[in-house]
């Protein structure tokens, strides 16, 4: 017997395991490592993205501010490494830091001053893709030894953006489920009250959150810069509705305290299986994409909602 709190998760992997059979059935070669592989590689940096996301939202927060930082991180290491010659590995180390920074930045601004995580990081988005913007308006390839040396290494044995997404998922999930951060992080999210009341540093919670979220989001746009070997400041637009579209699609409650970084991980999954679909279809506008995803949102949304209303009225008795 499934528990309540696990149903949208147990919809989320059979939505995920309809799609991928249908689709395996209707499209020769769809089921294949290869495919599978590819699905894996062209959503690592929105995975990424997700699983910070996850957090913020299982604390009861939002960050709208994913998809310009993965725009600031890009032009900024293709402007480090092709205009000022520095070594890409510091570029990457700094461009992680100013995500770090950022993220804890809105997180005072949200534990210390009260303001609305909307708020916060909506000025946060603002920045970091006017930041992306003013450093460069166009695309700027990027020539180095470094980035060409993780490309050969992925074409002969496995995709480094993919390695490094599965490496983060495997750590999110311990810390999620065996640390007591990641408690805290639960606890916050179900009643930030009953949390002050059992003692936890509810505030360093909150801002922990939103450093980690925001050192997701940079290493999102590094893992962006590497797919396509290039930096863009308008990379990543729009990018954080996905990025929350998976984590509710993933079975994580929009007000908090409940959720899974495994679901979050399905997520994208689901998104990326509706993506390949329609490529494979050929005839499809990849608009129909969208339409799909916000089918499919709307759907989980009412899935929650239905699943809290019982709880309430199961309460109440």
């Amino acid at each position: 017997m499934i528990s309540k709190k696990h149903i949208p998760l147990a919809a989320t992997l059979a939505v995920f395991a309809l799609l991928y059979a249908a689709a395996s059935v209707s499209f020769e070669g769809f089921f294949s490592v290869r495919v599978f592989t590819n699905l894996l590689n062209d959503n690592a940096f929105l995975g990424l993205a997700a699983i910070g996301m996850t957090f913020v939202i299982l604390s009861g927060g939002i960050d709208l501010s994913v998809g310009a930082m993965i725009g600031f991180t890009s032009i900024f290491i293709a402007t480090m490494i092709q205009r000022y010659h520095v070594n890409p590995i510091v570029a990457i180390v700094a461009a992680l830091a100013i995500g770090s920074l950022l993220g804890a930045s809105m997180g005072c601004l949200i534990a210390w001053f009260k303001l609305p995580p909307f708020l916060a990081t909506l000025a946060g988005m603002f920045f970091a893709r006017g930041m992306g913007l003013i450093i460069s308006m166009e695309s700027i390839p990027i020539k180095s030894g470094f980035f060409k040396a993780i490309e050969t290494f992925g074409y002969n044995f496995y995709p480094v953006t993919t390695i490094v997404f599965l490496a983060v998922v495997l750590i999110a999930l311990y810390v999620a489920h065996f640390t007591k951060f990641g408690r805290g992080v639960y606890a916050v999210g179900g009643s930030e009250d009953s949390a002050m009341l059992m003692g936890l540093p509810v505030s360093r919670i909150k801002i922990m959150v939103y450093t980690l979220s925001g050192f997701c989001s940079a290493l999102a746009g590094i893992v962006y810069t590497i797919y396509t070997t290039s930096g863009n400041a308008t990379a990543g637009t729009t990018l954080e509705m996905d990025a929350i579209a998976a984590v509710v699609i993933g079975g994580t409650l929009l007000t908090g305290g409940v959720g899974y970084v495994a679901g979050t991980v399905v997520g994208i999954l689901i998104l990326g299986t509706i993506q390949t679909m329609i490529t494979f279809e050929g005839t499809l506008s990849s608009w129909w994409t969208r339409i799909a995803i916000g089918g499919l949102l709307l759907l989980f949304i009412f899935l929650q909602r239905f699943i809290q209303t019982r709880a309430q009225g199961a309460t109440r008795k």
